[in-house]
């Protein structure tokens, strides 16, 4: 059991080094990833925010220049907090942080981010590290 701690220590450790200092168009999620939550957004989000964050009668895009400004300067762990606290509406907290990290690698892609070969990690802190930078350096 302790043997299982420190491997998983290491590893959010070995996350974390990886994103630092790094933006949205420095590939930070994985296709995979984001496969994963396309197929999560479908079935938590998509009620409201429309097919692929397109928007929905019940709730804004989250696809698209408006959408990125709105949250160009900040990180993408306050992407995924907001996400963490506030949806899906009625069910918040419900998701676990697997789950919110796959939907915020979903809506990095479909607002046409780059993948790349590290997963966003499940922890918003870490996800700190990363800025959100709505328009390509």
């Amino acid at each position: 059991m302790k043997r299982m701690a420190i491997v998983m220590v290491c590893a959010c450790v070995a996350t974390i080094a990886a994103q630092a200092g790094k933006s949205t168009w420095d590939g930070v999620y994985t296709e995979e990833q984001a496969k994963r939550g396309a197929e999560a957004f479908d079935r938590e989000c998509a009620g409201c925010h429309g097919p692929a964050g397109s928007g929905g009668s019940m709730a804004p895009a989250l696809v698209g220049a408006a959408f990125t400004a709105n949250y160009d300067g900040q990180t993408v762990g306050d992407l995924f907090e907001r996400n963490r606290t506030t949806m899906p509406v009625g069910k918040e907290g419900k998701l676990s942080a697997q789950q919110i990290a796959d939907i915020t690698a979903f809506v990095l892609q479909v607002n046409k981010f780059p993948a790349g070969v590290t997963e966003l990690a499940p922890q918003g802190m870490a996800l700190k590290q990363i800025r959100f930078v709505a328009t390509q350096p």
